[in-house]
């Protein structure tokens, strides 16, 4: 019988704000180039007021929940659990999720006082993103949020790797995962970012268990999880973790086991312009696939032209003529 949803999503619920700025903008304000950083309300204020820019692209993100949108775009069907305040920002966050056509369990659950969370993405040009994220709301993603009936209608569920910061995250990611595995849902998960491989390393752990079907990365984050020095080291280690695993390489394209073989996946040579939401495009490009009758090979392709076409303008998402473009080049 088939599910209701392609994948189930859990993961942070942030209003993206994108910034263009220089590089002696970051190495002025002591803003770490390239990575992911939490820092609080006031912070990311401070990093706001000082760059005084008023063409913000303003969109609902999170890491998952791009991934998620991309899967709609496609024309798959997607549900994501999440977290965000009755504010201003929450109620953005709401409609515009709802305008992409992903379900959410907002629509059923009350909200709460408090302050959404926002990722500032600072793009300098040479098309690298500097993330500095005030999680809000979303800090208190927990258990509550999950929808047993959407993850059992489901044929994958997704984990975003930025919820291992939290111990109510941890929880609610392995929570999402039993009930997947209960009800025959496959699981993947992603790493998210290097730092994140790194510093919480025994959360990631704690949440595959004993094995999970998909992993999706980077070249680094792979890396840094395994505690390997070379990616041919890396990828032997990582299939003790995951029954299959995706592992992105920029410029270089992907590679990805498929659970017997290794399949290279080349780059589409395009200029990078904004490398934000790259492999979050990815993901949900590459997820949309497989649950839509591609083969590895091919979803891997379909993925690799999807964050192409990414990189090489702003903002973590596609134009519908862009979709159609890709799923015509791809026939």
């Amino acid at each position: 019988m088939k599910k209701k949803y392609d994948v189930y999503g859990i993961g942070n619920a942030l209003v993206d704000l994108e910034f263009k700025i220089d590089e002696q903008f970051l190495t002025e304000h002591k803003v770490e180039k390239g990575l992911m950083t939490l820092v609080d309300e006031e912070t990311q204020f401070r990093l706001i007021n000082a760059m005084m820019q008023t063409d913000t692209i303003r969109k609902s993100g999170g890491s998952a929940a791009n991934s998620m949108i991309a899967i709609s775009q496609f024309g798959g069907k997607s549900f994501y659990s999440c977290k965000v305040a009755n504010d201003e920002f929450g109620d953005f966050y709401m409609k515009d999720m709802r305008e992409a056509g992903v379900d959410t369990n907002l629509d059923k659950q009350e909200r709460e006082d408090g302050v959404t969370g926002k990722c500032l993405v600072m793009i300098t040009p040479d098309a690298d993103r500097t993330m500095n994220t005030f999680l809000g709301a979303t800090a208190n993603f927990s258990v509550k949020e999950l929808d047993e009936n959407a993850i059992k209608d489901s044929q994958y569920i997704y984990l975003e790797g930025y919820l291992t910061t939290s111990p109510n995250g941890v929880e609610a990611m392995m929570k999402g995962k039993k009930i997947a595995e209960d009800y025959g849902v496959k699981t993947s998960i992603t790493l998210s970012d290097p730092a994140i491989a790194n510093f919480f390393k025994a959360q990631f752990t704690e949440v595959i268990g004993a094995s999970v079907d998909l992993i999706f990365c980077n070249e680094e984050e792979a890396k840094t999880y395994t505690g390997k020095d070379n990616l041919e080291e890396a990828r032997e280690a990582m299939k003790k973790d995951a029954k299959r695993f995706v592992i992105t390489q920029g410029k270089n394209g992907a590679m990805i086991f498929d659970g017997d073989t290794f399949i290279d996946i080349e780059a589409y040579d395009v200029k990078a312009i904004d490398t934000n939401g790259a492999g979050d495009m990815y993901a949900g490009a590459f997820l949309y696939g497989i649950t839509n009758g591609m083969s590895y090979a091919a979803a891997g392709k379909l993925a690799s032209l999807a964050s192409s076409k990414i990189v090489s303008q702003y903002g973590p998402r596609l134009k519908t003529p862009e979709v159609h473009e890709i799923l015509r080049h791809l026939k």
